[in-house]
């Protein structure tokens, strides 16, 4: 496959497709070094990764579970059992965080668009090794509490979740836009 075939046929892997083996721990290190070559202005590297391996998310699981009663009354046993499962569908789960350095001259927004490339580095860097990635965020990507559980400081923030495993189906193909409806020249 040339590189603009793999480009264009790029999808992602539903997590809950996401099955064993999971990179090694060298296949590992590779993807994430891969990931970290991005545009970086200013030479910030404003990023870092937080792994979540299957054994530790069961009990990540259990902790959002009895977050989202917290923070809604009226959650649904369904709902829960969503939670509980939500870092045990791939065997690993690589947190993108964006590190800021606030109140430098690159602003925050460059450097939260730089974090964001570590992820879609990563999300290309695995499926080109043979493996499956999605990348996801909902709720937890956003709560406070669920950050300080994963260790990140004040002024960090989840990019979001890449799901990592083996294939056990093809990721369904979306919907593009078409070029031309997002395509426009300065007219001067």
């Amino acid at each position: 496959m040339t590189p603009t075939d793999f480009l264009r046929s790029r999808r992602s892997v539903p997590s809950r497709l996401l099955g064993d083996p999971g990179p090694s721990t060298d296949q590992l290190h590779e993807l994430l070094q891969q990931g970290l070559r991005v545009p970086d202005h200013g030479r910030l590297a404003p990023w870092r990764y937080v792994l979540i391996d299957r054994e530790r998310g069961a009990g990540l699981g259990e902790r959002l579970a009895q977050r989202l009663l917290e923070t809604d009354l009226q959650a649904t046993e369904a709902a829960l059992d969503k939670e509980r499962g939500r870092f045990v569908r791939a065997p690993l789960t690589v947190t993108v965080v964006c590190t800021p350095t606030v109140g430098h001259k690159v602003p925050l927004c460059e450097q939260q668009l730089s974090a964001g490339c570590v992820a879609m580095m990563l999300l290309l860097s695995a499926e080109a090794a043979g493996f499956g990635a999605q990348w996801l965020t909902g709720w937890p990507a956003y709560d406070r509490e669920v950050m300080n559980w994963l260790g990140l400081g004040d002024e960090e923030s989840i990019v979001g979740f890449i799901y990592l495993g083996t294939p056990q189906g093809a990721g369904p193909e979306q919907a593009r836009a078409a070029l031309a409806d997002k395509l426009s020249y300065y007219a001067g």
